[in-house]
């Protein structure tokens, strides 16, 4: 396992804030209140061991085929439906959608290889990611890639806590499937939206797991 830099600014913040509340709680509290110095340690040491793993990377065996398209994030699927896509397609696709709960693994991955044809950023509100608004009302950036196959449109979507969507993609980029996408912090969600007529390989309430589960097959 590694921690994604994303992390180390928030850890280090996390780090010092752990330090220094204790090194209060140590040099005030301990001597007349040890059970609340502790309890202290306890608290913080939980919150600092959480934030760390917020931000891990665990080492994983990836999934790859040119016929297949993988979970670009880990999490629960919560939404399998027909939609219409008014951002980009502009008619009926299959929107497969992951919600990934604060203690999920956050870096985001390539689905499907092929090059990058569209990546735009949205402002937005933050409902919390399984509202069924918050895929075109909430803060979002939207990635196309493009292999022979077809075209396939990934959403990030941020939620009720995340407040930063990090996207490492960019117009013209040839990517690799299972490849890191991005990254989202403290909850949120991630859309896809299939052609009509691909093989889906999950199920509702599914629990999946980034470049490794396999969420459709190309027709």
């Amino acid at each position: 396992m590694t921690i994604h830099r994303e992390g180390y600014m928030s850890i280090a913040i996390g780090a010092l804030a752990f330090a220094v509340l204790n090194l209060i709680s140590f040099y005030f509290i301990s001597a007349h209140a040890a059970w609340l110095s502790g309890l202290i340690f306890l608290v913080t040491l939980g919150l600092l061991l959480f934030l760390i793993s917020f931000f891990r990377i665990p080492r994983r065996n990836l999934s790859t085929g040119d016929d297949l398209i993988v979970c670009p994030a880990d999490g629960k699927v919560v939404v399998i439906e027909e939609v219409v896509d008014e951002e980009y397609f502009k008619d009926k696709r299959l929107q497969i959608s992951i919600f990934m709960s604060p203690a999920n693994v956050h870096q985001n991955r390539n689905p499907i290889g092929g090059e990058v044809v569209y990546n735009q950023y949205h402002k937005g509100k933050y409902l919390v990611a399984w509202h069924p608004k918050s895929s075109t009302e909430n803060e979002r950036h939207t990635v196309v890639i493009r292999n022979p196959h077809g075209e396939l449109l990934v959403k990030q979507i941020a939620g009720a806590l995340a407040r930063r969507i990090v996207n490492y993609l960019h117009v013209g980029q040839k990517v690799e499937q299972s490849a890191e996408m991005g990254f989202i912090k403290f909850g949120s969600r991630v859309d896809v939206l299939l052609p009509p007529g691909v093989s889906v390989q999950v199920q509702l309430n599914q629990v999946v797991q980034g470049g490794v589960t396999v969420l459709a097959k190309w027709a």
